[in-house]
C-alpha cells in the first residue's frame, strides 16, 4: 500500500505531466462527442459581462486578454476559506502563506511579486504603502458576488502596480424580490463560521447587506523549534466582515450608488515563547458613484472612493502601519457606432501612510494625477483594443504607459490574440521615506525610480458547445526592481532600498474544459520561468510547474466536485539554497439540496493530509473538513 505522502507526491507528478494531454484530449474529444450545456458552476462562462479588462462592460468572449471570472456558485463550492485560497485554482496564480487563515499571504500572478498586482474592491484600490500590495489574508468570502482576474500588465488602464495583473472583487448587489441567505457551519481545527445577507430591489432602488464571522482554534503554524520565537501553541484566527450596497435612480438616466466593505482579521503567530502574539489586519473600502446615461451613445461615471488598510502586531514585537488611499475619477464612454467605442479617464489619487519608521514624524503623503484614453473596435472577425495613460506623481514625476491588443476569429470557434504593453510600480512611501530609503544628502545617491515592465504575449483559444481550450505564452521583462540590500546609501546600518535588480518572467499557461455527459472537467497547467535577471537564479517561492484539475457532476440532489492542485519544487530564498518540496493536494466538495431553499455544503481540503510548506518553517493546514447549512428563501 502506498503511504499518503507518497500518493500526494505521485498525484502532483501525474497532474503536472498529464494535464496538458488531458486538456488536448478534451479539445479533441469534442469533435466526436455530442455537445452538452456547460456546468452552472463554471468559473469562466464566455457570456459573462466583465469590466476589468477594459474598465467598461464587455462580454468575456470579446475581451482581448487573459481574463478569468469566478462566479458566486464557484465561490460557495470551492472557497470556504478566504479569497487567496480560492485563487489557487486560477491559471497563472500561485499562493504563498505563512501558515493558516489570517496569516500573511502573497499571491503571485504569472510569477510577479505580490505588490505587482492591483487589487480592487468594487473599483476601489486596496494597497499597503509600507509592504506594498493588498492584505490577501484579510479579504472575506461571504460578501463576494464574483471575482475577475486579469493576467498581464495593465498600467495603461490602472496606473501604478499593475505589472503582474489586476484582481477585482465585486460585492453582492440586490435585484428583484427580497432574497435572504443564511449560513452556519463548523469543522475541525475548531472552525465555526456564520454569515447572513439580505438583498433585493425594484427598478428605482436596490440594496444588499452582508455580515460574516469565521473563527478557529487553528494549529501550530511555526515549525522552527530552534528559533527563539518558537511557541508550541495553536495559532487561532478570528475574522469578521461586513458589506453594504445601496443604489437608486435619482433621475432619468441617473443612478447613484454607494458600496462599502469592512473586514478585520486577528490571527495568532509566533514572536515569543511565552506570549500570545497577534497579527491584526483591517481593510475598509467605500465608494460613492453617479452613473449617467446622457444618450444612447454617451455615458459617464463620476466616483469618489476611499480605502484604508492597517496591520498591527503585539505584544512581543509591537508594530503598526496604516495606509489610506483616496481617489476621485471621471470616466466617459462614447459609442461611435455598434462596433467602435472610445473611453476617457481623469483620475486623482492621494496616498497617506502612518508608520513609526518614517523619518517625517511617522507620516508621509503623495498625490497622483492621471489621464487615460482607450479605443475598442471590431472589424468583423478582427478586433483591436488600445489603451494609453499618463500619470504624474508628486514624488518621482511622470510616467507614460500604453498597450495594444488584437484578436482574430479564425472560424470554427478558434481565436488568436496578441498584445504588447508596458507597466510600472511606484516606490512605496515607506521605501522612499523610511530610514531604509535613499539618503539624498549623501553624494552620488539617487532617488528611487519606479519599477518598470514591458510585456509581450500571444494566445490561441477555442470554444464550442460545452468545450473550451486556451494557451497563452508571455514574456515580461521587469527593470529597476526595488530590493532591500546592503547598507551605505541610507540612514540605516542594517540595509537600504535601491533599484538594483531585474527580473524576466517567461511562461506558458494552458487551460481547458469539457462537458462529458454529466461530468464537467476543467484543468490548468503553468510552465513558468521566473528568473532574477541580475543573478540568473529563480525568484523565491515560485514553482516552475503548477496546475489544477477539477471534475464536477450532479447526481439527483447532489452536486459533487473534486480538485487536484499540484506544485513543483520551489526555492524559499533568492540564493536558491533552501528548497521547498513540491506537493499534490486533493480537495473535495459537495452540495446537497435538503429541501426547498435549504442546502448542505461539505468540504474536505488536503484529503490525503499532506504535510507541505509554501514558505520555509511555516506549516500549511492539515486535512480539514467543513460542513455548512445554508437557507436562502425569497421573501
Amino acid at each position: 500500500m502506498i503511504p499518503f505522502a507518497s500518493r500526494a507526491r505521485l498525484c502532483a507528478r501525474t497532474l503536472l505531466v498529464f494535464t496538458p494531454m488531458a486538456l488536448a484530449s478534451a479539445a479533441c474529444t469534442s469533435a466526436f462527442a455530442q455537445s452538452a450545456p456547460a456546468s452552472t458552476a463554471s468559473a469562466n462562462k464566455l457570456d459573462d459581462v466583465t469590466v476589468t479588462g477594459t474598465r467598461s462592460p464587455m462580454r468575456l468572449s470579446d475581451v482581448v486578454g487573459d481574463l478569468t471570472v469566478i462566479n458566486r456558485d464557484a465561490i460557495e463550492r470551492q472557497g470556504f476559506g478566504n479569497i487567496a485560497t480560492l485563487l489557487r485554482n486560477v491559471a497563472g496564480l500561485q499562493l504563498v502563506s505563512n501558515g493558516g487563515p489570517g496569516n500573511s499571504t502573497s499571491v503571485y500572478v504569472r510569477g510577479a511579486e505580490t505588490r505587482h498586482t492591483v487589487v480592487l474592491i468594487d473599483g476601489v484600490r486596496v494597497d499597503s504603502q509600507s509592504t506594498g500590495g493588498a492584505g490577501w489574508q484579510n479579504l472575506p468570502i461571504a460578501q463576494i458576488d464574483r471575482i475577475e482576474v486579469l493576467k498581464g500588465p495593465a498600467s495603461a488602464l490602472y496606473g501604478s502596480d499593475a505589472i503582474g495583473g489586476v484582481v477585482q472583487i465585486f460585492t453582492r448587489k440586490g435585484s428583484g424580490r427580497t432574497q435572504l441567505d443564511l449560513g452556519l457551519g463548523a469543522g475541525n481545527l475548531g472552525q465555526v463560521k456564520a454569515d447572513a445577507s439580505i438583498s433585493g430591489g425594484t427598478a428605482v432602488f436596490d440594496y444588499a447587506a452582508s455580515l460574516g464571522v469565521d473563527r478557529g482554534t487553528g494549529f501550530n503554524v511555526f515549525t522552527n523549534t530552534k528559533s527563539a520565537s518558537y511557541n508550541d501553541d495553536k495559532d487561532d484566527w478570528r475574522n469578521y466582515s461586513a458589506s453594504l450596497r445601496l443604489g437608486g435612480r435619482v433621475a432619468e438616466g441617473q443612478r447613484l450608488e454607494f458600496v462599502g466593505l469592512k473586514s478585520r482579521s486577528n490571527a495568532g503567530y509566533d514572536a515569543g515563547k511565552n506570549a500570545d502574539d497577534r497579527g491584526i489586519s483591517e481593510t475598509e473600502a467605500a465608494k460613492l458613484s453617479l452613473n449617467s446615461a446622457w444618450s444612447s451613445a454617451l455615458s459617464t461615471q463620476l466616483s469618489a472612493g476611499q480605502a484604508e488598510e492597517s496591520y498591527e502586531t503585539k505584544p512581543s514585537s509591537p508594530y503598526l502601519t496604516k495606509t489610506r488611499i483616496r481617489s476621485l475619477s471621471l470616466q466617459g464612454f462614447y459609442k461611435l457606432d455598434e462596433h467602435h467605442q472610445i473611453n476617457g479617464l481623469l483620475e486623482k489619487r492621494d496616498d497617506h501612510l502612518v508608520n513609526s519608521s518614517l523619518i517625517t514624524d511617522g507620516k508621509a503623503s503623495r498625490d497622483e494625477k492621471a489621464l487615460g484614453l482607450s479605443y475598442l473596435g471590431s472589424f468583423g472577425a478582427f478586433s483591436v483594443q488600445a489603451h494609453g495613460r499618463h500619470d504624474d506623481d508628486s514624488e518621482f514625476g511622470r510616467v507614460n504607459t500604453g498597450s495594444l491588443s488584437a484578436g482574430y476569429k479564425i472560424g470554427g470557434g478558434w481565436r488568436v490574440t496578441a498584445s504588447s504593453g508596458n507597466a510600472f510600480r511606484a516606490p512605496t512611501l515607506f521605501q522612499i521615506g523610511s530610514v531604509n530609503g535613499p539618503n539624498l544628502s549623501l553624494p552620488g545617491v539617487e532617488a528611487l525610480r519606479p519599477e518598470r515592465a514591458h510585456n509581450k504575449e500571444a494566445g490561441l483559444a477555442w470554444a464550442q458547445g460545452g468545450y473550451d481550450f486556451a494557451v497563452t505564452t508571455f514574456h515580461n521583462r521587469i527593470n529597476d526592481l526595488i530590493v532591500y540590500g546592503a547598507a551605505g546609501t541610507c540612514r540605516s546600518t542594517a540595509g537600504c532600498y535601491g533599484n538594483v535588480a531585474r527580473a524576466l518572467l517567461k511562461g506558458t499557461t494552458v487551460k481547458g474544459g469539457a462537458q462529458l455527459g454529466p461530468v464537467n472537467l476543467s484543468g490548468t497547467v503553468d510552465f513558468l520561468d521566473p528568473t532574477d535577471a541580475s543573478t540568473g537564479k529563480l525568484l523565491a517561492r515560485r514553482a516552475k510547474r503548477f496546475g489544477t484539475v477539477r471534475a464536477e457532476t450532479a447526481v439527483k440532489d447532489w452536486t459533487l466536485g473534486a480538485t487536484v492542485v499540484g506544485s513543483g519544487q520551489r526555492w524559499d530564498n533568492a540564493a536558491n539554497t533552501t528548497r521547498l518540496a513540491g506537493y499534490g493536494l486533493l480537495n473535495l466538495d459537495a452540495q446537497y439540496a435538503v429541501a426547498k431553499d435549504w442546502r448542505l455544503q461539505l468540504n474536505v481540503d488536503n484529503a490525503f493530509n499532506r504535510s507541505y510548506q509554501t514558505a520555509n518553517f511555516y506549516a500549511q493546514a492539515p486535512r480539514t473538513w467543513f460542513v455548512m447549512l445554508r437557507y436562502a428563501p425569497s421573501l
